[in-house]
């Protein structure tokens, strides 16, 4: 059985597009079935058991997508469903949402971004049967995940917080640098949550503007404005029992964050252009890169709306910060990628991974997985070496602890690389295999460097 034991169900009456897409899944999971019809799909989520269901919304037949997403929530709560369409309107998806589809995809396919779903959906199954089971949250590993997987203290503070405030009702900010992971640590007290089988709704508040951002979060109803040719939905409406995200919470024009104050304290919304109220009962997490007590000082942000929301603040560390978390997430980025990627790299040279230590890491967990996944595509042995590292980040200068540029001047060439190479033998404990690969020399070169300035 493969490291993630779910059974996943592929429906499309396009064979090739069936066999094709439970094909490359195969690496994700126990077992992948791929039919065409939606009788053959109807029978099978009736009478087996299967995790995730990935279906065309339109089929050739009487039963479509959602008939099918119906029935495999009725006989399994716990199954995930992810629909694909080439005819996706707002309306249907969010319908398709309502009714408990985990997400929707529109054709054509990027096969990497349904990978990505199928492996959040079979986690979020996992921990459907780990409550019911009575062993979810039993320990840290339930809350180890991308962007805060580590040892140190900082991390361990905020496993802690994570176990604590999961359960609860209470809104939580998550203060942190772009990268760090904010939304996964949103999803993870989600799933952690009560209502964790409820929808977890992720809205960028700076990637909108005003109008648009009432409308996505409150709805609105038919002719409230130009273009406004039906009802619609907000996510407060659409989250109602789950969990809404208010990403970059600061970048919220002031008009909305008064809007959205009322909302919270009242748990009631009104879709433009109506006056039906809408009673809704939404946990608000909100993240922010921004200071909100600064935002405040400079009357930019509502110091009520700031209590508000701030009921428990997180902090996600910088990933320079907390450097000795680096091999831990390297390796679990390496097993992410080789999965998705159906490679064979097994690990990761010591150079290599004393290279990825010392960088300063601008973009955070991010960066540092997009760098694995990189080396992963482009490695040509077993192993990942310095040699596969990308160029902006394999840099001596990240080693020497200097910047190119900033108080060398009137230095020699000869004292810079002995600074290096003392610098780098440090790092690698004296390893002179590990350091000359980290150099770019060789071992014999190494060896008579060190012989020369006397280290």
């Amino acid at each position: 059985m493969k490291e993630n034991g779910s059974i996943i169900l592929v429906v499309d009456d396009e064979r090739d597009h069936a066999d094709g897409i439970a094909e490359s899944l195969e690496k994700l999971c126990a077992k992948a079935i791929a039919v065409y019809t939606g009788k053959d799909a109807l029978e099978i989520v009736s009478n087996q058991q299967v995790d995730i269901v990935i279906t065309d919304l339109k089929l050739g037949g009487d039963i479509d997508g959602l008939a099918i997403l119906e029935e495999a929530k009725r006989n399994n709560e716990r199954t995930e469903v992810i629909l694909i369409t080439a005819y996706a309107t707002i309306d249907t998806c969010k319908e398709a949402i309502k009714r408990g589809a985990y997400d929707y995809l529109v054709k054509p396919i990027d096969i990497d971004q349904l990978r990505t779903l199928v492996k959040q959906a079979g986690k979020k199954v996992s921990s459907a049967y780990s409550r019911e089971s009575g062993t979810a949250g039993a320990g840290k590993e339930e809350f180890q995940f991308e962007g805060i997987r580590g040892k140190d203290a900082a991390t361990a503070g905020i496993f802690e917080v994570l176990r604590r405030v999961s359960p609860t009702n209470i809104s939580v900010l998550i203060e942190g640098k772009s990268g760090t992971g904010k939304e996964l640590l949103a999803r993870a007290i989600h799933n952690n949550s009560k209502r964790w089988n409820k929808p977890f709704r992720p809205v960028n508040c700076a990637g909108l503007t005003e109008t648009l951002l009432e409308s996505e979060l409150f709805g609105h109803a038919k002719g409230a404005f130009t273009g406004a040719a039906a009802d619609r939905k907000g996510l407060f409406e659409i989250a109602d029992k789950g969990t809404l995200f208010l990403d970059e919470i600061g970048d919220m024009p002031p008009n909305m964050q008064a809007k959205l104050l009322r909302v919270i304290e009242d748990g009631i919304v009104i879709p433009v252009g109506s006056t039906k109220p809408i009673a809704v009962d939404v946990r608000i997490i909100s993240a922010t890169n921004q200071s909100l007590t600064q935002l405040i000082e400079e009357k930019k942000f509502r110091q009520d709306l700031y209590f508000r929301i701030k009921g428990v603040n997180i902090s996600l560390p910088a990933l320079r910060d907390r450097a000795e978390d680096i091999p831990e997430l390297t390796e679990h980025f390496l097993k992410e990628a080789v999965a998705e990627i159906g490679s064979e790299v097994s690990g990761i040279t010591d150079a290599a991974q004393t290279v990825l230590s010392n960088y300063d890491w601008p973009g955070n967990v991010r960066q540092l997985r997009n760098c694995i996944r990189t080396m992963v595509v482009m490695c040509e042995s077993k192993q990942l070496d310095v040699q596969d590292i990308p160029a902006d980040i394999h840099q001596v200068r990240q080693l020497t602890g200097q910047k190119i540029g900033v108080g060398l001047a009137g230095v020699s060439l000869g004292e810079l690389e002995k600074q290096a190479i003392a610098e780098t033998l440090a790092k690698t404990k004296g390893n002179r295999q590990t350091a000359a690969k980290i150099l770019g020399i060789g071992e014999r070169t190494l060896y008579r460097k060190i012989k020369e300035y006397n280290l």
